[in-house]
């Protein structure tokens, strides 16, 4: 039987990443080493003290140099290339890798926005601080997009939205919030877009790029698009239209991952459905044997994050108590409760299981299905409704004081245990605290496992999970913003310790250089 033709869809993003990217020959940003390797490895500490995604870390540094950069006043032309400078020296980019033109770019972008920021305020439409964490998060992910243009990863996620728009219906609402929620779920689940770039990119849907052009019309109606996008992010339905994506997006990982390691070779490989089939598995065994290592990353992360932000609760919350109570510290206690949690996490990891041969059948049914149709096919599409069938009242009493009497079962019998242990009040406050963060990281441990996982059938003890640690995700996963928007190690960072340090980076940067012309000048 002959081979279809490749699809329009395929064969476009095909041909994008058979091209090469052009190359430039500005003179590149040059850091000294010495002064690169102290930076990077205060940068690492940072990250593990703020627990994010990979996919964001740079984002979120560019918006704290900003941050630091813009508190006392400053212009693109005073931020731009310190800004860049700071990112090379946290070897966020290669040496000799940015060239010295592109500042110029940065600027012309940050004084935008600061113009942008200046017209909102002066208009007294939206409090300052929520202005505030618009503009940085729009001018950080700009920023990014400047430095970093993946363009063949912007394009894979737009091939995505083309294919999976046609597999949701929204029964109740327009094909223009269909499009937008299938665009934001993409975003989340195949680029791991943050609340700021998704801002960011919706900001762009709706006005396009920022320039000199349109600032004037972006600032008229700027509350018109902060409105649209606010509601197409609080969208009653996303998480169910979320979820349908995320089962689907390992596909798209794995035939990018062939795109790029097939590159040139795809359109033969094609006509060969065997050979083009061993390919895919070969990915997926190589993504598969990767879970591992990533899981260690983040159990490394996740038990520092805790360890240091719990070292605080236990001995100054908790030792605090017991001196007043009891007038020494319960040591037993403390650090019981500062070990348990991370055990438990490390212990919840170990039990998670990469994916198997049958899952790599349907990541190759659906790659091959997608480079065969112009209209593909990857499985039983949603259809659901803004205002899906209300439940009747009687059930929705009885669920929720279900729910309710679930969450007192499970926090009731963790006390329990804690009171035969002779825990204090304090010290089963902090370690509940703690625990509910640990399920939340755990499960999005295991939810960062499942990245490559098609999944069909739930486990048959997925319900006992559930009931058994979800009130405890939920709380945790809460506990767990909080800290991260009042976590005081990063404040005493940011603002006390980071300035000084990174001013003293620059210092002795600018005096190795001066050592250096002192030295070519006796050669």
């Amino acid at each position: 039987m002959e081979e279809k033709p490749l699809s329009h869809l395929s064969d476009v993003i095909i041909s994008i990443f058979e091209k090469d990217e052009p190359k430039t020959y500005d003179r590149k940003i040059s850091v000294n080493p010495v002064i690169s390797k102290v930076a990077s490895l205060y940068e690492k500490l940072r990250n593990v003290m703020d627990y994010r995604k990979e996919e964001v870390i740079l984002r979120a540094s560019i918006e704290r140099i900003l941050k630091r950069r813009l508190l006392f006043g400053g212009t693109g032309k005073t931020i731009a290339e310190p800004l860049v400078r700071e990112l090379v020296w946290a070897r966020y980019f290669p040496d000799e890798s940015i060239p010295e033109s592109i500042t110029e770019r940065i600027q012309g972008q940050i004084d935008l926005y600061l113009e942008l920021r200046r017209d909102i305020v002066a208009k007294h439409i939206l409090p300052e601080k929520e202005i505030n964490q618009w503009i940085y998060h729009l001018m950080s992910s700009d920023v990014q997009h400047i430095l970093n243009p993946d363009k063949k990863r912007e394009s894979m996620a737009n091939f995505m939205f083309q294919v999976m728009r046609t597999h949701v219906k929204i029964a109740d609402d327009t094909e223009q919030v269909r499009d937008a929620q299938v665009f934001i779920a993409v975003r989340k689940n195949f680029t791991k877009d943050d609340l700021a770039f998704l801002r960011f990119h919706l900001f762009n849907q709706y006005f396009g790029r920022l320039t000199e052009e349109n600032i004037k019309h972006v600032s008229a109606h700027f509350m018109e698009g902060y409105n649209e996008i606010q509601s197409q992010l609080n969208y009653p339905r996303r998480d169910t239209i979320y979820n349908y994506v995320k089962k689907k997006t390992a596909v798209f990982l794995i035939f990018e991952d062939l795109l790029t390691s097939q590159k040139g070779n795809i359109r033969e490989l094609y006509k060969t459905p065997e050979e083009l089939k061993k390919a895919v598995f070969d990915i997926c065994n190589f993504r598969y044997k990767g879970i591992s290592s990533k899981i260690r990353t983040a159990i490394i992360r996740s038990v520092v994050f805790i360890l240091l932000t719990k070292a605080v609760f236990a001995i100054g919350v908790e030792g605090t108590y017991e001196n007043l109570v009891y007038g020494e510290i319960l040591w037993p206690s403390i650090i019981l409760n500062i070990a348990i949690p991370p055990l438990l996490m490390i212990i919840a990891s170990i039990t998670i299981r990469p994916p198997g041969k049958q899952n790599s059948e349907y990541i190759y049914m659906y790659i091959h299905e997608i480079l065969s149709n112009d209209n593909p096919n990857i499985g039983i599409h949603l259809i659901t409704r803004k205002s899906p069938p209300k439940m009747k009242p009687v059930l929705n009493i009885i669920f929720t004081t279900f729910w309710f009497l679930t969450f007192i079962l499970m926090f009731g019998s963790i006390i329990y245990i804690l009171t035969k242990l002779n825990f204090n009040i304090m010290s089963q406050i902090v370690f509940m605290f703690f625990f509910a963060i640990i399920s939340f990281l755990s499960y999005r441990i295991s939810q960062a496992a499942n990245a490559y996982d098609i999944e069909y059938r739930k486990s048959p003890t997925a319900p006992i999970k559930d009931f058994l640690f979800m009130p405890f995700i939920q709380v945790g996963r809460k506990l767990t913003e909080g800290i991260s928007q009042v976590n005081i190690f990063l404040y005493i960072l940011d603002f006390v310790i980071e300035t000084p340090f990174k001013g003293m980076f620059a210092f002795f940067e600018q005096w190795f250089f001066f050592l250096q012309s002192k030295r070519e000048k006796l050669e």
